[in-house]
Order: structure tokens, then sequence, then C-alpha cells
């Protein structure tokens, strides 16, 4: 099936049953566990959602998203939704495929993107505007759900038939963050005949074989192990039930913008003054409530989560072999999830370029599309 251009437009019965949902939410009867100290603040989630009811304007934001090309296709029967974007100097380099994670969405690179794709807007080269192509991943947004979880070894296969079937490019780089970096890694590893280059944002998958060999690797690892105890409670839900949690964030607006909003607090590298974290330091509510709004307002916030299931289905994050195209790593200092020490990446990754990044967390291209866009296109620069 061809692509074929996409509109958003949320229908406005949807729309105002949310709006509902949100004003009738009973904060009197809803305990304060001590701000921050047991997720997030009760404060501040109230006045998000104040901001939600009457200040938030759906209708403003889906025209800014629409002023974006959007396609979808369908991809071995299931619709994939994706940004196809036409650069300053189109065809000159192979397409960039960006691919974000969860909870973020194909908006964590809207202003990055016109950055990659017409860097002459901001101060650079028409010459260096890059062709890019920015899907949702299965059961998320505007793409289709699967029938059953999927992981992300399996979504690869479909983002490199969406590259090579449906939009016929022979040749192609990946770049992601999150589950968007192991999606691109098994990209890199699985469709090398494609997909020539690799950048990341971070470094989850590893071969089988890795081992820690210093001292800072090892502590790396530590960490790893320390973080993943303190705050992997929802991955470990989402990937043991995520259906039974999928009933709550279904029923509740509030409910899902919480369980998504902890992350971004948590996760970016933003202002915490008095151990309080500042979300607006970085982002702006309506970019916050837009993404949250990508999961409630299409339905697909069960969905999302099935990607944690799948991937131990599908048999981890073990890597068969070294990825041997060029990789590119962006290492931002994420809170959450840092970068590993480049030696040790290396021994998974053929690391040509490795950039040590002084701010941006875990939504990188989000947090800071000035630096992500340069990085990104030094990466494929440096290709040749």
């Amino acid at each position: 099936m061809p692509a074929t251009p996409f509109q958003i437009a949320l229908p406005s019965a949807r729309l105002q049953a949310i709006r509902e949902k949100v004003s009738a939410f009973d904060w009197d009867a809803f305990p304060d566990a001590g701000g921050w100290t047991a997720g997030i603040a009760k404060s501040e989630m109230r006045r998000i959602a104040d901001y939600w009811v009457k200040d938030y304007d759906w209708s403003a934001q889906e025209a800014r998203l629409n002023a974006q090309p959007h396609f979808q296709a369908e991809v071995d029967g299931l619709r994939i939704h994706f940004l196809h974007m036409q650069g300053s100097a189109p065809g000159r380099r192979p397409p960039v495929l960006l691919i974000h994670g969860w909870p973020g969405s194909f908006l964590e690179f809207q202003d990055a993107a016109l950055r990659l794709a017409h860097p002459e807007q901001f101060g650079g080269r028409a010459e260096d505007g890059l062709d890019l192509v920015i899907p949702s991943l299965p059961g998320y947004g505007f793409s289709g759900r699967p029938g059953e979880p999927m992981g992300p070894r399996a979504i690869a296969r479909l983002f490199n038939l969406l590259m090579t079937d449906v939009l016929r490019y022979p040749r192609y780089i990946a770049q992601g963050g999150d589950w968007g970096s192991i999606v691109a890694g098994w990209l890199a590893h699985d469709h090398s005949d494609a997909c020539v280059a690799l950048h990341l944002n971070m470094c989850l998958l590893q071969t089988a074989t890795a081992k820690p060999e210093t001292e800072e690797e090892k502590a790396y690892l530590a960490n790893v192990n320390y973080m993943r105890m303190v705050e992997g409670g929802y991955a470990h839900q989402q990937g043991t039930r995520p259906q039974t949690l999928g009933f709550a964030l279904s029923d509740s607006p509030v409910g899902a913008a919480a369980w998504i909003l902890e992350k971004f607090a948590a996760w970016s590298d933003i202002d915490r003054t008095d151990a309080t974290p500042k979300l607006e330091s970085v982002y702006s509510l309506d970019q916050l409530l837009t993404n949250v709004m990508l999961y409630v307002a299409t339905g697909s916030i069960v969905t999302s989560t099935w990607i944690y299931k799948a991937v131990t289905d599908e048999g981890g994050q073990a890597l068969e072999h070294r990825v041997t195209v060029p990789t590119g790593v962006a290492a931002f200092p994420d809170p959450i999830f840092p970068p590993p020490p480049r030696g040790y990446g290396a021994q998974s990754f053929a690391i040509t370029r490795w950039t040590p990044m002084a701010k941006g967390g875990h939504f990188a291209a989000m947090e800071q599309p000035d630096t992500f866009a340069d990085e990104v296109r030094a990466f494929v620069l440096s290709l040749g």
C-alpha cells in the first residue's frame, strides 16, 4: 500500500469527554503523600490539570502539528503513521529515520526536525538539509494497534519495510533514544544492507558477550542495576501486567497524565531547585499536554505499554553480534539512564563518533533541539 497523506482531526466528542473527566477528578478525596517524595506531587498535577481544562487549546496544537507533512501506510498489514519531510537538499544523502520511545512520541522531534531538514532557516547551510522520516511506533498515537504485543525487533522489521518497500529508499540512517534506540539498533543489526549508519542518544542494547573491563565500566553497570531497582517499577508493571494497568490509565486522563509526566520530571535534565523538578524550565505545558493527548485522545495508552512485555517474549535485548555499521553516540547527561563509558559501548557498536553533550536528558531532541540537531547533522556529514 502506498503512503497516503494524513491530517490529524480528533473528534470533538472525544475531546469534550476528556475535558469532562479531567474537570471531574476528585482532588479533595485524593491524598497527598508528601510532595514529590512518592511520585508526581499532587499540587503540580492539580496545577497542570487546571491548565488542561481552562487554558489548553488542542485545536491550536492540532493546527501546529498538521503544518508538517503526515502520512499513513499499511506495512505488512499494520497501519503506520509517520512524518516524511523533504529537506532543503533532497536526495543528497540517505534519509534519517528518527524513532521515539515511551512515554514520548513523534512530537519529540518537532523542533529538531525543522533544524535538520532546513538548517538555512537557523543560520546553517541549505546544502546540509536532510530528508527525514519520523514514525509513530505501532500501538502509539496515529499508528495502528498490533493484534498482540510487538517487540522492538519486530518493529525494526516493519520500519525497514516502510523505508525500503513503501518509501523506496535503498539506504537510510536510523536514529533513536529510549525504545527508539533499541529499534534503531536492531535495524542496524538485522538490516545493515539498507540501514547503513546508526545514531543513538541512548545505548540500551548490547551484545551478550559485553563485559565491564575497567572500574569506570563496573561502576556504570552497578549504577544501571541500582537505577533499575529504584526507578524501574513502571517497567516491571508494564512488562508483566500491562493490561491490568491499562484499565486505570484508560479510564482516567489525569491518571494517564500523571503516569507520563512523572517520567518527564524524573528523566529530563531540568531545574531541580529544592528537590522539586521544574518541568517548565525546559518544556511548555502545551508541549507536555500535547504529548499526553497523543496517548489519551488516541486511545493508545494501553497498547503503548505492550512493548515492555513483548521485548521479553521476543528474547530480550542481547544483540547476536556486534553492530558493524558506523555508529554515532550523543552522550546526553540523562539523570536516570546515563550513557555508558565509550569503551563499553564500543564492545557492541562500531562507534565512529562519540560526543559528550553538556545539557539534555532522556528526551534529548525535545529538551535541546538545537544541539540535538547539530549533533545528528554532524554525524551524517561525517559519513561523507
